[in-house]
């Protein structure tokens, strides 16, 4: 691959914020959930944000620390740096306050030693743990999302505000000046998008990103949310990544497209091997396969998100490969070479994307180290194969709901290791209190079909 540019001295980064008017720097991390947080520090501090002396409470951030031992620290990746795109703002807001920048910060312990978790650093060691290997892995993502009405007053509605479908073009497309203004903001950010375009469902939007490595991506997943939804508002309109927002209608998935790479070289591509894939390749998926009920909690980890793997709508629910067909779990695009890759089709963009990258990382890495045999690949639809067919060819099915997810989690070994024991049980606590909540809320289905009827 090629090879990485250096990464600036903290000298370097301060005259780049001076020459471009950076008046606040955002020093920006994730919970264990997910959601991004930052802290935002003025021109005169960014001397110390650079040293990486910036303190916060982790006590407050979900699944960090206890109220006794909450002081933590934010060691910023300099190679991250970024300049925000200006905004737009209300005529009320005069836009004199300069420009904003962000660096993506890992956590630390007062005495600098790696906070266990951080979501960042638990990707970190599995990306350490391929190159062990000679490994390195490469990301290509497919985020997609909807983008809803709002109410006079600023309320998100699930109203689409087109009828659109698949590759339709404006006007019927009314999506396209906002994803080419999302591009155009991530472009100047130093995105490197590949395309854009309507999908399936009214309202419904994908932006896809070149591969780069796990970590890199990972990175511009947690920025891309953000951008999405501060253009979408620029335009009065709601973004959504919430994998299923609308009954009936497709939903929005985020498709990973996965390689490793040995000196420079796709280590996937074999010409004379099956399929045109290399020992490695079959490996690597062997191991997805393996470790695809235990992942899922992790790659789809909302109880909405079970409501999108449903058949009937082109998302996976079944644990098969293919080089053919979507419907299997993995499937492989037919360019070979070193475009040579592994679609998984399962993981949707309400997932921590530290977190999913590290356990889909890590499943493909045991299906190495273990020496793993995926079953024969799947080349019909299926969909329309009988229980006994499935059963046939080894096809297994994805957990139906979120605790049957988290249930198969636990149960994983191997994935649990991934995500470490802080990690691990702050997440399965929180998931847990979830679908709790959620089986103890009287829906507005259940008194429609139920009220009058007993």
């Amino acid at each position: 691959m090629s090879t990485l540019p250096p990464v600036p001295t903290a000298e370097a980064l301060l005259n780049t914020m001076r020459e471009q008017d950076v008046k606040f720097l955002r020093m920006q991390f994730t919970d264990i959930l997910g959601t991004t947080k930052n802290v935002e520090v003025p021109e005169r501090q960014f001397e110390k944000a650079l040293r990486g002396d910036v303190t916060f409470d982790g006590s407050a951030i979900e699944g960090f620390t206890r109220v006794e031992e909450s002081d933590m620290l934010l060691r910023p990746d300099l190679s991250t740096f970024a300049v925000y795109p200006q905004f737009s703002r209300d005529p009320r807001d005069p836009d004199d306050r300069g420009r904003v920048a962000r660096l993506i910060c890992d956590v630390t312990l007062p005495d600098g030693t790696p906070f266990e978790g951080d979501p960042r650093q638990v990707l970190r060691r599995q990306v350490d743990r391929a190159r062990a290997l000679g490994f390195e892995m490469f990301v290509g993502t497919e985020p997609e999302f909807f983008l809803f009405e709002r109410t006079p007053d600023g309320r998100g509605t699930t109203v689409t505000h087109d009828k659109a479908g698949y590759f339709d073009l404006a006007p019927i497309d009314q999506g396209e000046r906002v994803r080419r203004d999302i591009v155009n903001k991530l472009l100047a950010m130093g995105f490197d998008i590949e395309a854009a375009h309507h999908e399936v469902a009214p309202g419904q939007q994908e932006i896809d990103f070149r591969y780069a490595p796990a970590l890199e991506t990972a990175d511009r997943i947690a920025t891309f949310k953000f951008v999405v939804k501060r253009v979408a508002l620029e335009h009065g309109l709601l973004a959504s990544f919430l994998p299923k927002p609308i009954a009936g209608v497709s939903g929005s998935g985020m498709h990973c497209h996965l390689s490793l790479f040995r000196d420079g070289v796709n280590a996937f591509a074999d010409p004379e091997g099956e399929h045109g894939l290399s020992r490695a390749g079959l490996q690597f998926i062997a191991g997805l396969l393996e470790h695809a009920e235990g992942m899922t909690a992790v790659t789809n980890p909302l109880v909405n998100s079970y409501k999108r793997l449903v058949p009937g709508f082109e998302a996976p629910v079944n644990v098969a490969w293919s080089t053919s067909n979507r419907s299997a779990l993995v499937r492989i695009p037919a360019k070979r070479g070193a475009s040579t890759r592994a679609e998984l089709r399962m993981p949707d963009a309400s997932c921590n994307p530290y977190l999913a990258l590290a356990v889909i990382l890590a499943s493909g890495l045991d299906g190495i180290e273990q020496d793993l045999e995926p079953p024969p690949a799947i080349q019909r639809n299926i969909f329309k194969m009988t229980v006994r067919e499935k059963r046939h060819h080894r096809v297994r099915e994805l957990p139906t709901d979120l605790r049957e997810a988290v249930d198969e989690l636990e149960k994983d070994g191997v994935v649990a290791a991934a995500l470490g024991e802080h990690v691990l049980t702050h997440f399965v606590r929180a998931k847990r209190a979830e679908w709790q909540e959620y089986s103890q809320t009287i829906h507005a289905w259940e008194l429609d079909r139920y009220l009058d009827l007993v």
